[in-house]
């Protein structure tokens, strides 16, 4: 593997299968199968612990100044324990597709007991948060947005969810322009400085991409009494409103939690100007309008969007499984003249509709 794809953590193994689950190219996915097996050797080799948990330094989060870490502090982060264990149990599943029993067995294990291991070292039940847990053991005093990151990938149980009280609390890390990377009411919140990437508590899109991905998997998962969609709906709204400067359409690479500006400057600016640390489009596309890929052929919508937000809106030309979608909702039908409710069509036709904005499943016809 290339030196610096082992530098930053990352869950390419879990991010390759969820784009199976869209395009169902088993060939591309199954011939990368071996190449994966090696990646995560070589991640045991430099980052797993003799307890089988996985440390990093903050800066290879890509979090640098943060709160918990250092730029060479060995912690255990929820982050990359939470990749290893997605990354192990993506390459199983991939692994059962190509007929390997052997793999999938061997990395079926290491998820599962990867899972457990990070969760319990991880969890303060007095603060309800994962937080990260020293090299020389203890959990820091701060709640920081990587600790939301297990429920990325669907990790976390139902004993947890009351960490996610903290994206609606004023001091946790709810702020006017988006969500923080570390909770308000610590003492040293934001009082790293400015400009040279500190994830002290400003706002940066690649956290908030990740926070709102984990919310989407809270709300669709068991029932919990502490988020709704209308809290996913608040938040992704915050989120789009901030990205513009003067007017147009920009993201950089984070900015302040009060009034919304951008806050590298200077020569670092052109660095930061464009960054693209989001998904805003999955947000979207699988958040907010609520297309849950699967392997079967079954489509499967479930929208975030709460009943009473909008009157209309239309998602179209989305790929899925080899078919073009149209996704329409119109409460009065009076906007795009194809009825009233949810609607899910492709070329073939209507293939579901509601009368009311609710999740919506239906066969998709099969491809030429």
């Amino acid at each position: 593997p290339a030196e610096h794809f082992h530098r930053y953590s990352n869950w390419a193994a879990a991010a390759l299968y969820d784009r199976y689950l869209v395009t169902l190219d088993h060939e591309f996915l199954l011939d990368l199968l071996d190449d994966l097996v090696v990646d995560y050797g070589v991640w045991e080799s430099e980052r797993r612990r003799p307890d089988g948990l996985f440390w990093q330094y903050d800066v290879w989060d890509g979090m640098e100044e943060s709160i918990s870490g250092g730029r060479q502090t060995k912690n255990v982060r929820p982050t990359i324990n939470s990749y290893m264990a997605a990354s192990a149990r993506a390459i199983a599943r991939i692994a059962t597709m190509a007929g390997r029993r052997d793999i999938a067995d061997e990395f079926d294990s290491k998820s599962q007991r990867l899972r457990a291991a990070m969760l319990d070292a991880m969890w303060d039940a007095e603060a309800q948060f994962f937080k990260v847990q020293f090299e020389g053991g203890g959990l820091s005093n701060a709640r920081e947005a990587i600790g939301f990151i297990p429920w990325m990938f669907d990790l976390a149980g139902p004993e947890h969810a009351a960490a996610w009280r903290q994206i609606k609390d004023r001091n946790g890390f709810w702020a006017p322009w988006g969500l923080t990377t570390a909770e308000r009411r610590h003492p040293t919140f934001r009082s790293r400085g400015t400009g040279t990437c500190e994830w002290d508590g400003a706002v940066w899109p690649f956290a908030s991409s990740q926070t709102l991905s984990g919310l989407a998997n809270v709300i669709r998962g068991p029932d919990q009494p502490y988020v709704t969609r209308h809290d996913f709906f608040e938040q992704l709204l915050t989120y789009a409103r901030a990205h513009q400067m003067d007017g147009k359409a920009y993201i950089g690479e984070y900015h302040d939690e009060i009034n919304g500006e951008w806050l590298i400057t200077g020569p670092k600016a052109q660095r930061s100007r464009y960054y693209n640390h989001s998904t805003f489009n999955d947000l979207i596309i699988h958040g907010l309008v609520g297309i849950v890929p699967r392997e079967d052929d079954m489509l499967q919508i479930d929208p975030l969007i709460p009943p009473d937000a909008w009157d209309w809106f239309c998602l179209d030309a989305v790929s899925y499984h080899g078919h073009c979608l149209t996704i329409v909702w119109d409460r009065t039908g009076a906007r795009y003249g194809r009825g009233a409710g949810f609607s899910i069509w492709d070329a073939t036709g209507e293939l579901a509709r509601s009368a009311s904005l609710e999740r919506l499943t239906a066969a998709l016809p099969a491809s030429d």
